[in-house]
């Protein structure tokens, strides 16, 4: 798969690392091109500008901070159709990090939302709820593959999104369609806030003990 990384940051170096290892073709853009010819350089990938990435092939993932991603986007083409119809991987966390973590889209739109009206691209919200570290190698937690949460509109979406999750070693966790990556957002809100503030997520979200009938009708709806 070709993969189009906007963005030359933590996330963009962690999750492309796993990617090019699994084989994927990556172009790397960002607004400082120093910056992407270098990530590139270590990851084996090419290097371009904005819009070739947003052009360059299967999908465009966009590692860029909340206050400069609309900005970024227009820079690669975005109110030109570059990527219209594209999927599109956004990240992007929707907290103010100087207001003591504070959700800034609880009013809406979500930031995903924002980006789709912006690009027209088929926006997939994911990968934004753990810290760039974890994606380094396969996440476990417990002995059992990381699961990531993420919103696509359609199968052909969540197929790519899918892919692309379990080749970085984790479980995709599909929760609907655009309309819940709001929920998504103000679920990283909440697990940024509790490390911020020392808390262990496990000792407020304790694992499932699903019924077994559960577990089948599961296993039945992911088949």
């Amino acid at each position: 798969m070709k993969i189009g990384v906007i963005g030359a940051g933590n996330m963009s170096s962690a999750l492309g690392s796993r990617w090019a290892a699994a084989g994927h073709e990556l172009l790397i853009a960002g607004r400082t091109p120093e910056k992407a010819q270098a990530l590139a350089g270590e990851l084996g990938a090419r290097s371009g500008s904005l819009r070739e990435a947003a052009a360059f092939g299967d999908v465009v993932f966009v590692g860029i901070r909340r206050e400069g991603v609309l900005d970024t986007l227009r820079e690669a083409g975005a109110e030109e159709g570059t990527l219209k119809g594209r999927v599109l991987i956004d990240c992007t966390n929707a907290i103010a990090e100087a207001e003591d973590f504070r959700l800034v889209t609880a009013d809406g739109p979500s930031v995903a939302r924002q980006i789709a009206e912006l690009t027209g691209a088929q926006v997939v919200k994911a990968f934004n709820v753990c810290h760039s570290e974890i994606w380094r190698n396969p996440p476990v937690v417990d002995g059992k593959p990381l699961a990531v949460p993420f919103s696509a509109c359609d199968e052909a979406t969540r197929a790519v999104a899918e892919q692309l999750i379990a080749d970085v070693g984790a479980t995709p966790l599909h929760v609907g369609a655009i309309d819940r990556a709001d929920q998504i957002e103000a679920l990283a809100a909440i697990v940024i806030r509790m490390l911020v503030l020392g808390a262990d997520p496990h000792s407020v979200i304790p694992p499932a003990q699903a019924r077994p009938e559960q577990a089948e009708e599961l296993e039945q709806a992911q088949a």
